[in-house]
């Protein structure tokens, strides 16, 4: 494989369900799937939304509720102790955890884990004094750009380096905020674009339904992908039905693999397995008829036919008008 390997973010977000056994399930269905990382998110829900907000129109739908976005939220909250135990589960299960921190608290509370990388959401893009928080610690960025045009996107990479972040620490994911989001509006194209406007490591963050467009992505040149995943896209919450089930999850990462691989360097030439076939399916200049010595090569007596190994077609005119150094028979090969 001639790039580098892409990272792949399984993230399991809230489809804890608040339930830190079903965390651990989610775990180990990344672990099973061979993710590079296992993603949660950091909230106080008092810190996140007012007790007014309401809920998104797809999270209303999925919940089945009218509730508020505070009352949904509050039961998905993971504590600083169960953080801790999380983290502890993966480090025995060798798979790296992360977190997305949504409020100020959060973000220091995180920062006291040495992660080493922030994973921004496409929501604070805007959050100036999130952003702010986030680069005076001088860690590694993975920041989100749904929703955002590119003078949103150039603003909150300026705050980053202002206050602390260098710009080769960040890495940009293109993303559409909608869950499940329509294929029609993904955009792939625009990974192309973040790339040549802002020169940054380019990733996908997907929130479509099934693998085929995280797997574009990737074709396209998208050097991290993210992914919601669920034990079971049934069950209750806002985000299951957005989500990859354990069986996809394992199915999408073995098809990023296949399609890094099959990217190569992009350098045009014959590959190892190739280079045998160029004798059985190339063609030679071989005698049409009987040659007889002292003949002269002309086109109703030459013809190209397999196998390859002797005069290439492309010396076509070179040969024609030479005069035969001996007796050829019918398809054997020409000989100057």
């Amino acid at each position: 494989m001639n790039r580098e390997r892409t990272i792949i973010i399984a993230e399991a977000g809230v489809n804890h369900n608040g339930s830190i056994e079903i965390a651990r399930q989610l775990i180990d269905a990344a672990v099973s799937a061979g993710v590079d990382y296992v993603k949660f998110q950091t909230f106080k829900t008092e810190q996140l939304v007012t007790k007014q907000a309401k809920q998104a129109a797809y999270q209303a739908k999925n919940t089945g509720s009218g509730n508020s976005q505070y009352e949904m939220l509050k039961k998905l909250e993971l504590t600083p102790e169960q953080h801790l135990e999380l983290m502890d589960y993966c480090k025995r299960r060798n798979i790296k955890f992360l977190s997305t921190a949504f409020d100020f608290g959060s973000v220091a509370f995180l920062d006291t884990l040495d992660l080493g990388v922030w994973k921004i959401p496409s929501g604070e893009i805007t959050n100036y004094p999130y952003l702010r928080q986030i680069a005076k610690t001088n860690k590694k960025v993975i920041l989100s750009t749904g929703m955002a045009t590119l003078r949103e996107i150039e603003e909150a990479i300026t705050v980053l380096e202002k206050f602390g972040t260098p710009r080769n620490n960040i890495t940009l994911l293109h993303c559409t905020t909608e869950y499940p989001a329509p294929k029609n509006e993904v955009n792939l194209r625009a990974i192309n674009v973040l790339k040549e406007t802002f020169g940054l490591p380019v990733g996908y963050s997907d929130h479509t339904e099934g693998i085929e467009i995280a797997v574009a992505a990737v074709a396209m040149g998208a050097c991290v992908i993210e992914k919601h995943f669920t034990l079971d896209r049934n069950m209750e919450g806002p985000d299951h039905k957005a989500s990859l089930q354990p069986d996809e999850l394992i199915q999408m990462v073995q098809y990023i693999r296949n399609v890094e691989s099959a990217l190569g360097s992009g350098v045009k030439e014959p590959s190892p397995s190739e280079k045998a076939n160029i004798s059985i399916a190339r063609k030679s200049i071989v005698a049409g008829r009987k040659i007889k010595k002292g003949e002269i090569f002309t086109e109703n007596n030459l013809i190209p036919k397999r196998p390859g190994n002797g005069i290439s077609p492309m010396k076509w005119k070179d040969v024609i008008g030479k005069t035969a150094m001996r007796d050829f028979e019918e398809d054997e090969l020409i000989e100057l």
